[in-house]
């Protein structure tokens, strides 16, 4: 028996995926290959445990599924350790602070109000609940990360734990000084690349492989594969903290990393979602998927840009990656009110803080954009300048519905060749 009732909704975000323009920074559009994977029996399969390691019986199939997502992941980004299983950012990074400290040792992290992200330390995460959190900020003038306070902050907590990474921060990151702080301090250095991932595997970024010594990841923004994580390391170690095994030893991290996303931080993995890595691993290595990732920085600068000419305030004064943050103080509208006003136009869009807001987080003085999802539908810089007219347009008319709606129709119907992959 069909769910009509389910199935209709499918399809009306369908429509609403290919009518509007996608530009939240995290969302990205699939292949159909991908979607095929993700949609296939592979959900029947219950396989805890890894590859020839497993706890159920009739996994030699999915054994093999997994550990081609775990080679070409590797291939990727040049690593030797990957763990494929993290159902999210969130369960990757779970696992790997909860391997490395104990509770109430100290993390320093990016401050979630100035592009930080939840569970690197935030009251409200376990991160916080469990750790004793500092954060670090960015230029009040220049909106970059402050290194000087990073190295001073380090210096007088002695965090064990130091992470760089973001949700909202266009700029590229110092791996390398990074790197000399944790270890003038004794702290372990961990990298969060869920936004970046797809940028920094073609070589357009920092690699932080070279400095970091463990990196998490989601596979589904710039990656462009399924919702779900990923925990990498360059080479293995041995746990610095004094964990130890049933002889005694110090344990190698790969396995404290292993044994906390499983059993430690979750059940069973999900093995249709790890094909549907395997698959979207398979097309990043293709000169079609770095022909993709050159155009959606292309595309973040070319709107940067745009918003840069006509008045609009761009936290650090622009990109080097696919996002751009935008200080709408200026503009007399909230991040808040700006996200209903686009969504009225069509356009998707998320309200963010902006460092030293001085609205809370569920106001805001910004929005953060993102080119990946409009890249994928194949958009170019010309049709990056027109979304930033309709932008700007709808921001304008922000008080008149039959103006926003008017846009909307515009929007559909102006880039309707341009198909979402379910679309096409």
């Amino acid at each position: 028996m069909c769910d009509v009732d389910i199935f209709d909704l499918i399809e009306q975000e369908k429509k609403r995926q290919q009518n509007g323009i996608e530009l939240i920074a995290s969302e990205n559009y699939v292949s159909i290959d991908v979607m095929n994977a993700v949609g296939s029996i592979l959900t029947n399969k219950y396989a805890e445990g890894y590859p020839d390691r497993r706890y159920y019986g009739g996994c030699e199939i999915v054994d093999k599924i997994e550990q081609l997502a775990i080679d070409r992941a590797k291939r990727l980004f040049n690593v030797g350790y990957v763990n494929v299983q993290p159902h999210s950012g969130t369960q990757a990074n779970a696992a790997v602070i909860t391997s490395i400290l104990k509770p109430g040792q100290r993390i320093l992290s990016l401050g979630l109000e100035f592009g930080g992200h939840l569970t690197h330390g935030t009251p409200v995460s376990f991160s916080g609940k469990l750790y004793e959190a500092f954060h670090y900020s960015v230029d009040k003038i220049t909106g970059l990360v402050d290194m000087d306070e990073v190295e001073n902050i380090a210096n007088k907590v002695h965090p064990n734990l130091i992470i760089c990474g973001a949700s909202a921060y266009s700029r590229d990151w110092d791996y390398g000084r990074f790197r000399s702080i944790a270890d003038s301090c004794g702290a372990l250095l961990m990298a969060d690349i869920a936004h970046p991932a797809g940028i920094i595997a073609c070589g357009k970024l920092n690699d932080p492989f070279d400095f970091c010594h463990i990196v998490t990841t989601t596979t589904h923004k710039t990656l462009r594969g399924p919702r779900g994580g990923m925990i990498m390391m360059r080479n293995d170690f041995v746990n610095p903290f004094g964990v130890l095994d049933k002889k005694g030893d110090k344990r190698m991290m790969s396995s404290l990393i292993d044994s906390s996303v499983f059993p430690g931080n979750q059940g069973g993995p999900l093995m249709h979602v790890i094909a549907g890595k395997a698959v979207a691993f398979k097309e990043a290595l293709s000169s079609d998927y770095k022909e993709y990732i050159d155009q959606v920085c292309d595309n973040a600068k070319c709107l940067a840009s745009c918003f840069t000419e006509s008045g609009y305030d761009i936290i650090s004064g622009g990109t080097d990656n696919h996002l751009i943050l935008v200080d709408l103080h200026n503009k007399n509208i909230s991040g808040k009110e700006a996200e209903i006003v686009l969504d009225k136009a069509g356009i998707t869009v998320n309200k963010n803080m902006i460092p030293y807001d001085d609205r809370g987080a569920n106001i805001t003085s910004g929005i953060r954009i993102g080119t990946p999802a409009i890249t994928t539908r194949g958009f170019k810089q010309k049709e990056c300048k027109k979304i930033f007219e309709y932008i700007n347009d709808a921001i304008l008319h922000k008080n008149d519905d039959d103006y926003l709606s008017d846009i909307k129709n515009k929007v559909k119907d102006e880039f309707k060749d341009f198909k979402t992959p379910a679309n096409s």
